[in-house]
């Protein structure tokens, strides 16, 4: 074999290709919320659609919470760090999701849900909402959650001063434990402390990005760019990244999926992949036959739009 035709195997780490500083934003009946990225970036960030930062210790800032409105089309993960989010849905469906706690919920041909934001113990309510993508032949799949207790959720400590927690992905030979989604994705929870200095792999066909919430730090292998919280990283092509942090610690997410290279048709909670298909579902949500005809899986329920 020609030396020129050998693959190049050579380990590459990503450079940083784009910062988003958060802004603020009102979602809801008027929650305060920081959008990390939304519509506008979708193209950069395919598979994921949007991350919104809804932390505050003011009840006056979400109290009002997230009242019936619809899915379809994409799943939302909601992964709390302070408080918790009191859920219910068209499918009888009640549960909470507390402090550490995360749910996966695949809204898939639908649903109709409301989230309601609680203080917690220590006075603050925080957490993220990430919207994943699905591909054109799961969107009409069945809906279905993935819920799973902060105590369930393993850690993993690749170096001195770093703490992984894996909601999803195998990362150091162990699996998060939520398992079976459409873009293979890793969802990480990084701590780490100060002066840590670590490579970490990240899988080379993935979209990967992070999301600063706590500390600043660099995320990039040559040290230049310092991050701030309530910023976003979008990283270029390469398989690992360089953490390093100075004299304060850094938090953060860092996520990553295969990107589905599918035409995206969206209208607020509602993502399909053609024009016609969102007028379908918007039109069968304004008359009523939203919802999957089929037995709910909790139980029945009515209509949330009129209890």
């Amino acid at each position: 074999m020609n030396p020129s035709d050998t693959p190049d195997v050579t380990p590459r780490a990503r450079s940083i290709r784009e910062v988003f500083e958060s802004r603020p934003t009102l979602e809801g009946a008027g929650v305060h919320l920081k959008r990390a990225f939304g519509h506008a970036e979708v193209p950069r960030l395919d598979p994921f659609l949007l991350l919104d930062d809804f932390r505050s210790e003011n009840p006056a800032e979400f109290v009002a919470g997230f009242p019936w409105h619809p899915h379809r089309g994409i799943e939302t993960v909601t992964y709390m760090l302070d408080g918790r989010v009191d859920h219910g849905d068209s499918l009888g469906h009640h549960g909470v999701v507390g402090s550490g706690d995360v749910q996966w919920m695949t809204a898939g041909r639908g649903i109709i849900h409301q989230e309601m934001p609680k203080l917690g113990s220590n006075r603050k309510m925080g957490g993220f909402q990430l919207w994943v993508n699905l591909p054109a032949g799961r969107k009409m799949a069945p809906p279905r959650y993935q819920e799973v207790r902060d105590g369930t959720i393993p850690r993993v400590e690749p170096a001195r001063g770093l703490v992984m927690k894996v909601v999803s992905g195998n990362v150091y030979g162990v699996q998060g434990p939520v398992r079976d989604i459409a873009v293979d994705p890793q969802y990480l929870d990084v701590r780490a402390a100060p002066h840590t200095d670590f490579l970490h792999r990240v899988p080379p066909d993935h979209t990967v990005f992070a999301y600063v919430y706590e500390g600043a730090g660099s995320l990039d292998e040559e040290g230049r760019d310092r991050i701030e919280g309530e910023n976003l990283v979008i990283f270029g092509p390469g398989d690992r990244i360089r953490i390093r942090t100075g004299d304060s610690p850094l938090h953060f997410l860092l996520v990553s999926g295969k990107p589905l290279r599918e035409p995206v048709a969206w209208w607020g909670p509602i993502v399909m992949n053609h024009r016609h298909e969102l007028e379908e579902a918007v039109e069968a949500y304004q008359n009523g036959t939203f919802l999957d005809p089929a037995p709910a899986a909790h139980g029945s329920a009515p209509d949330p739009r009129n209890p």
